[in-house]
């Protein structure tokens, strides 16, 4: 699996941005699909999963009511919805491909990433 990820930019604090992953292969619907971000000279965070079935979904505490994640397997694409921005949210996001995953936060459970897009939120 081949991850793309889009949608990143600078938008000022409040404002909205949507992030997309579009995955490449037939097999995107077997793969849970996580969002994580990094700050340069921080680890790597959990931000948002939902399932393979889609019926699942969770959220780090951080952007829990503010940020939505959804899949649509038809277009193998995986979206993260960021509303009420905060500068704290600035950082590369990243999405990822866990086979068969249910809501896992560990990044080590994902075989595959995508390249990172950056999201910059000004106060």
């Amino acid at each position: 699996v081949q991850l793309q990820a889009s949608g990143g930019g600078l938008v000022q604090a409040g404002g909205s941005l949507r992030l997309s992953c579009a995955a490449s292969g037939r097999t995107f619907s077997r793969y849970g699909m996580g969002w994580f971000r990094q700050v340069p000279g921080k680890e790597r965070e959990f931000v948002a999963v939902v399932s393979w079935s889609g019926g699942t979904k969770d959220y780090a505490d951080s952007v829990k009511g503010r940020f939505t994640i959804s899949r649509d397997n038809a277009k193998n694409t995986v979206y993260l919805q960021m509303n009420s921005l905060k500068p704290e949210d600035t950082a590369v996001y990243y999405c990822a491909a866990d086979y068969y995953g249910t809501r896992a936060r560990p990044d080590t459970s994902y075989e595959y990433w995508g390249q990172g897009t950056q999201v910059t939120v000004s106060s």
